[in-house]
């Protein structure tokens, strides 16, 4: 039996990745919101004339409250929240924007003083903690910032102009992590020397994360990563793979040409010979998944989601090429026409639950006792049809085995009504080919003829 769709709409977010993601979220926050907080501690205890552990770069004050204010703003914003928190999300985000704003102006007009006493400026705090941030990094948090302003306005350009930013913001936070592994790795000679402390740039990276889901929510552009549709899982996956690839393929081509005595001409064409076979596989895998979601619409545009049998136009479709198939071979074809009795009456006495699972039952005897050959249908409300190669002989036959199956399901206790089929069959000869349609309708009067001998048995 076919695999069938989930009744679902594809756009629906995926509740498992959901979960996940509501799991995640706070665990983020929470760590960013500690190394901002840490952080703030340690320049305040330097900026009083203490003393910390030395070694390690430590967030700056002006990258500390851009980040405190980030997570402050982006764990109020959840669009559940009441309106008037998440008006505070958005006065957060404002002041982030005015704090990086001012933090912009002050590399190239250094002429606020209040806002180098905000920043611990002392000789011994700019000693032990990071440099302040670089131009770079304050654009990030202008875009941050202003992306959670207009995520949360209800106009559709707002929210359309939030994914530009949050786009923008996430090639800026790639630039500015590959640049800092890049300078401190010796993969590239000597390394450089480097602005950003590591803990800014982590947070910064795990806050552009939690902005991109928070649009992703929003029904942006990023939606897609939400959903429970097949398209939505091959981005899941292929998305990550996708955006380290390029980083590990310049990684891997200093370390050969450093390694090695191949020519940095060669060793560049073996790399990106490699690279371009690693995108054509995913290109395949895309392409085998697309073309199995393909198979699975066919299936459910053909088969009846109750019986897990062909609906009347699969049974059409391909009874028909059977009966073309039977024809051109001249062997002889058979159509049976099954009834289901008194579906009426267990729909009214039991419930339409117990009439549903009735007819489940009724599909599970035709499959287990035909062939997979054999073409079966739901084709009516209580009606089902059965088409294959049988002779007249060999259709008497399948119609005895399925009368003992069902006499068979009768027997065992359990069951809450009795199952009772009506069934009438006829089979065309290769000297007298006939239409599906005319085999169907002479079944059809055979079933009825069956029907109405078991009622005059009872009388």
């Amino acid at each position: 039996m076919a695999k069938f769709l989930s009744p679902f709409s594809p756009g629906e977010p995926d509740p498992a990745f959901m979960a996940s993601l509501a799991f995640a979220r706070p665990i983020c926050l929470g760590l960013v919101g500690l190394i901002a907080s840490l952080s703030l501690a340690i320049g305040l205890i330097l900026a009083l004339g203490g003393t910390v552990l030395s070694g390690w770069q430590f967030m700056n004050a002006d990258g500390a409250f851009c980040v405190l204010l980030s997570t402050l703003s982006l764990h109020l914003s959840d669009p559940r929240r009441p309106r008037r928190v998440r008006l505070l999300s958005i006065l957060l985000a404002a002041l982030v924007a005015l704090l990086a704003g001012a933090v912009l102006i002050e590399h190239h007009f250094p002429v606020f003083s209040a806002l180098d006493f905000l920043m611990f400026s002392s000789q011994a705090t700019q000693s032990s903690l990071s440099l302040g941030m670089s131009p770079q990094t304050t654009g990030c948090f202008e875009l941050l910032a202003l992306a959670m302003i207009l995520l949360q306005m209800p106009q559709h350009i707002a929210a359309r102009l939030s994914d530009l930013l949050i786009f923008l913001l996430g090639l800026l936070v790639l630039i500015r992590v590959s640049e800092y592994l890049f300078g401190v790795l010796p993969i590239f000679g000597t390394p450089g020397g480097i602005r950003n402390s590591p803990v800014t740039l982590f947070s910064l990276l795990l806050l552009a994360q939690v902005a991109l889901f928070r649009c992703a929510e929003n029904n942006g552009a990023f939606s897609i990563l939400l959903g429970r549709g097949i398209g939505s899982r091959i981005a899941r996956l292929v998305s990550p793979i996708l955006l380290v690839t390029p980083f590990l393929r310049e990684v891997a081509r200093a370390r050969v040409v450093q390694a090695t005595r191949l020519p940095a001409n060669y060793a560049t064409a073996m790399l990106a010979s490699l690279a371009a076979m690693l995108a054509f596989a995913l290109l395949l895998f895309i392409a085998w998944r697309i073309d199995g979601m393909e198979r699975e619409i066919h299936d459910l545009s053909l088969r009846d989601e109750l019986t897990g049998l062909y609906n009347l136009r699969g049974f059409h479709l391909l009874a028909e090429q059977a009966l073309l198939l039977a024809q051109r071979s001249s062997v002889p074809f058979s159509v049976l026409f099954i009834d289901l009795d008194n579906l009426k009456q267990i729909n009214d006495v039991y419930g339409h639950s117990v009439g549903s699972a009735t007819l489940g039952e009724t599909g599970n005897l035709l499959k287990d006792t035909f062939r997979e050959t054999d073409v079966l249908g739901r084709i009516g409300g209580d009606e089902f049809a059965v088409a294959g190669q049988f002779s007249h002989a060999a259709i008497a036959v399948a119609t005895q085995r399925l009368q003992e199956a069902t006499a068979l399901r009768n027997s065992h206790g359990g069951h809450r009504c009795v199952l009772s089929l009506s069934i009438g069959h006829v089979t065309s000869e290769p000297a007298a080919p006939e239409s599906l349609r005319t085999l169907l309708s002479k079944a059809d009067e055979a079933m009825y003829e069956e029907k109405r001998r078991k009622k005059s048995a009872k009388a």
